[in-house]
């Protein structure tokens, strides 16, 4: 039998068998056989949570945070006015945002906290019943709940709220919830492997949570993460242009935080990397002005660290090929967006081919 959710409206067994009277009115007869029809109809309704927090929605719920607008991540309670809020929301405010009320102190509120926890557990997933025995199963509170299946759901809703939280600053809760999802797709793929689609989600939430990482300073976990993002994606066919922009991302995103800590070879070897997939793919979409653009930011990138490591003729030459592939990039009229950022890499570009380095001026 299909598991259907407690809280959507199921038309049932016995509703075609309703009494009526044979003297009922045609408005009446009329009137019910709509709403029979719409009792029918209701059995393929999709499941909707009653707190709001389907996929489809994403409203904001009881157990959300009024400043991030996500779910609860360390709740924290105002002393007086006994609001609740996410503590790295509220600890940038002294006066309660709902209120005004002066906020005294900040405590923490478990208990909620524990609630909702178990609420994200649970989110979108179904649990199987493995009773040996004809005895019914019962699940306590200290007893963990384990979930089989995993839905597609799950993971949208996850990544919703780690973007609210990862908008609003609170980059702990996004984290947390990011790694929720890494965790549930790393588990589908030991029951599939070699399931292309679990492969493209886990590379893209991996880079999400390299950006986390690198907002908060943490550069070894973002490069990590990032690396992880690189390896996901990888085992993927390179046809899609998508995934290869993904692909290339993560490897620039390495590329700068190496830049940033001074290893300017290891910087180049990333972004030479990105260089390499970002021609390869071009080879067979030729026609893809933003593949041509992205190639030509790779060309300055690694142009850039060229000129940094004193290898000035390779940067110049660098710089005028990425000049060259723009200036001959054909765009529709209507591609506002890319012509503007066309403008914007070549003069770039051109700033630099115009730059002379220290040891060239006399």
């Amino acid at each position: 039998m299909t598991p259907v959710c407690p809280f959507v409206k199921v038309a049932r067994p016995d509703d075609s068998s309703s009494k009526r009277s044979e003297n009922q009115s045609k408005h009446t007869s009329e009137h019910e056989n709509k709403a029979k029809n719409e009792t029918a109809s209701s059995a393929f309704t999709q499941a909707k949570c009653p707190l709001g927090y389907d996929s489809g929605s994403f409203k904001l719920g009881p157990l959300s945070c009024v400043i991030c607008q996500a779910l609860l991540y360390e709740c924290s309670k105002c002393v007086p006015c006994s609001h609740i809020f996410c503590k790295a929301c509220i600890s940038r405010f002294n006066d309660c945002p709902l209120c005004g009320a002066d906020i005294e102190k900040i405590e923490p509120n478990d208990d909620l906290q524990k609630v909702v926890d178990r609420f994200i557990d649970g989110h979108a997933r179904i649990k199987r019943s493995h009773a040996s025995t004809d005895a019914e199963v019962v699940v306590s509170d200290s007893k963990p709940v384990i979930y089989e299946d995993v839905s597609l759901e799950r993971g949208a809703f996850l990544v919703h709220h780690a973007m609210r939280a990862f908008r609003a600053r609170n980059i702990e809760s996004a984290k947390s919830r990011l790694s929720l999802c890494v965790t549930d797709i790393k588990e589908q793929l030991e029951a599939s492997p070699n399931n292309l689609e679990l492969c493209s989600q886990l590379g893209a939430v991996l880079g999400t949570l390299g950006d986390c990482c690198r907002a908060i300073g943490d550069v070894g976990s973002a490069v990590t993460y990032f690396q992880e993002s690189v390896e996901a994606l990888s085992r993927l066919p390179t046809g899609d242009i998508e995934i290869i922009h993904t692909l290339c991302v993560s490897l620039n995103k390495i590329g700068d935080l190496k830049y940033y800590d001074g290893d300017l070879k290891a910087s180049r070897s990333y972004y030479s990397q990105s260089l390499d997939v970002r021609r390869d793919t071009m080879k067979r979409h030729s026609d893809s002005p933003s593949l041509t653009l992205d190639v030509t930011v790779s060309l300055a990138k690694v142009a850039d660290v060229d000129r940094g490591l004193g290898d000035e003729d390779e940067a110049i030459a660098g710089f005028r090929n990425a000049v060259n592939l723009l200036e001959s990039l054909k765009l529709n009229a209507d591609d506002v967006a890319l012509e503007q950022r066309r403008n914007s890499v070549l003069e770039f570009l051109n700033s630099q081919i115009a730059e002379k380095q220290p040891d060239q001026t006399a």
